[in-house]
């Protein structure tokens, strides 16, 4: 399982990236800044890291110079300069990508992929997920209902990923627009209840594991007598 460190002062972010990494099943260490960074990076195997440029105490371009030292390790800097020259700076002292803020936590896993596949890591494979009548293929991204294939969204499939991944836990609506859509958007939660109502549809008859709690949000279940 590979590991991945996230650097990031701005806790928000730092959950979001840490959620999306465990749900695509990475371990993930998390650090406040530079030095936390530099003490984990020397005293743990770390197979990646995610690097945010702006932060107390040393910043993510003092990190990656260091970092570079002592490991090969890809680097995925975070940053909200859009200029040319401070990307040409990062290359310069060692990083492998950057994602530009606001991102798309999607890319940025994607990415995190395609480095780890570079320097010889094998993606992390989710088995297939079965529940009720549900099955769920996460490598060819196919939904089943018994033997009919279901066709869904980006967005249905990764909601319903998410929930299958996570039975009975309970998610909010903000949480569910944070995981699916990115901490970016600017939806409303109409927005996950119009993709819940959709996707209950599409199952058909095991659309009823997606359960409303009111004023709660939204849990995947299967009762042990279905």
């Amino acid at each position: 399982m590979p590991i991945i460190l996230i650097i990031e002062d701005e806790k928000r972010i730092q959950g979001i990236v840490s959620d999306y990494l465990k749900k695509d099943g990475y371990k993930v260490i998390l650090a406040d800044d530079g030095i936390d960074a530099l003490t984990i990076l020397k005293n743990n195997s770390v197979d990646l890291m995610i690097l945010d440029i702006m932060m107390p105490n040393m910043d993510g371009y003092s990190v990656c110079k260091q970092a570079r030292e002592i490991s090969n390790l890809p680097i995925i800097m975070l940053t909200a300069k859009r200029e040319e020259v401070d990307k040409l700076r990062g290359y310069e002292l060692g990083a492998d990508d950057y994602v530009t803020k606001p991102f798309s936590p999607n890319v940025l896993m994607a990415k995190v992929r395609v480095l780890l596949k570079r320097t010889g890591h094998s993606e992390s494979v989710v088995s297939t997920l079965q529940a009720g009548k549900i099955t769920l293929n996460p490598m060819s991204r196919e939904v089943f209902v018994e033997e009919n294939p279901v066709s869904l969204t980006h967005t249905e499939y990764e909601m319903l990923f998410l929930f299958m991944r996570n039975p009975k836990q309970v998610f909010s609506r903000d949480q569910l627009l944070n995981r699916i859509w990115g901490y970016e958007f600017e939806g409303t939660s109409r927005t996950v209840d119009v993709h819940v109502k959709n996707l209950r549809r599409k199952l058909g008859n095991e659309g009823c594991h997606i359960v409303t709690l009111i004023r709660s949000g939204y849990k995947f279940e299967v009762m042990e007598y279905e």
